[in-house]
């Protein structure tokens, strides 16, 4: 397993919520503006920054079939991008935000 495969599977699993996200990315900007809204605690990784930012993109695509960001994971079960996070009704979110220890 890749060194970068290695660091996004640990923090999917030691973390309730984590979004890899890009920092221009309205996307990725609009849902952690959801999270941020519901009082959420999350963990953002801005991969533009990251000098492995780019390994850790590929290993997303390994881990769960999905590139593009943001690229969100609620305990440890991945979610998707911004389309799916926002399409999770505001009261269901809730509850699985809670059950992750986010809220």
């Amino acid at each position: 397993m890749s060194a970068a495969k290695t660091k996004a599977q640990q923090l999917i699993n030691e973390n309730g919520v984590v979004v890899f996200s890009k920092s221009y990315c309205p996307y990725c900007k609009a849902s952690k503006a959801l999270l941020d809204d519901l009082n959420a605690t999350y963990t953002a990784l801005e991969l533009d920054l990251m000098d492995d930012g780019a390994a850790i993109q590929d290993a997303l695509k390994e881990i769960s079939g999905q590139r593009t960001v943001p690229n969100i994971y609620i305990s440890k079960k991945h979610i998707g991008g911004n389309s799916d996070l926002q399409g999770i009704g505001r009261n269901e979110l809730k509850r699985t935000l809670a059950a992750a220890g986010a809220l």
